[in-house]
């Protein structure tokens, strides 16, 4: 067996493996959508970036420079975090940027930088994800206090963005190799997407179950809930 756990819930499939083990048991897939460990642990030394400073606990897996080839080989259609650190192994494609500067405070999502960078293996133009409570979360609905459970989360609302910019629609099915705490999967959930997930670490798995259950449960909960009555205004004839 390839992986050590599989979980089934309503729209995902999360495994607890190596996704390098993983991978080639999967079938077709609409879109791939992940964060990697890119090699930021094995940069140490004088002017390094280890993981002892930036103040936060080591990824698995990120004591080596990223190798995209992997997972270039699934799908087509593929978004890779973190590019920046690894685009000399990249084909053409495009750059998409999240821009953190503004968002400060105790809702800041700014770790370790004001500006991350994603690859998509799709031509097309650049695009900018302004990171903006006021605006594309809180107007998307996400919750603004979600939890810190991982050194590299990102944002629902951002992942959500991904979404789109890979061309993926509703019923399509995205896979997170690297899933980290289920950011992308939550971001499924919420989008009508279906979603399977790779994660290495027990711990990480753990959360992104039960952040992706939670997900379900409120997707369904929404799913019932009475609509608000529609205001209907009487027209005078004049």
């Amino acid at each position: 067996m390839s992986f050590s756990r599989v979980e089934h819930t309503e729209h995902c499939t999360l495994y607890l493996g190596d996704c390098l083990d993983v991978l080639p048991t999967l079938g077709k897939v609409d879109a791939v959508v992940t964060d990697p460990p890119y090699g930021i642990a094995h940069k140490k030394g004088t002017g390094g970036t280890g993981h002892k400073k930036r103040n936060c606990e080591a990824i698995i897996g990120d004591d080596q420079p990223f190798d995209p080839s992997p997972i270039l080989s699934v799908c087509e259609n593929v978004l890779l975090w973190g590019s920046d650190h690894f685009a000399q192994r990249l084909p053409h494609g495009r750059f998409l940027a999240w821009n953190k500067l503004g968002n400060t405070g105790a809702d800041s999502w700014d770790s370790f930088s004001d500006v991350e960078f994603a690859w998509h293996s799709q031509r097309g133009a650049s695009r900018i994800f302004n990171y903006v409570w006021k605006g594309l979360c809180m107007g998307a609905g996400e919750d603004k206090n979600q939890p810190r459970d991982h050194p590299t989360q990102k944002p629902v609302c951002l992942m959500r963005w991904c979404l789109e910019q890979v061309g993926s629609t509703p019923g399509d099915v995205i896979l997170d190799p690297y899933m980290g705490s289920g950011t992308t999967g939550v971001a499924c959930i919420r989008t009508g997407r279906k979603f399977i997930g790779v994660e290495k670490d027990p711990k990480h798995f753990e959360t992104a179950l039960r952040r992706i259950r939670k997900a379900e449960a409120d997707a369904r909960c929404n799913l019932f809930k009475e609509p608000k009555p529609v205001e209907r205004k009487q027209l005078e004839l004049v």
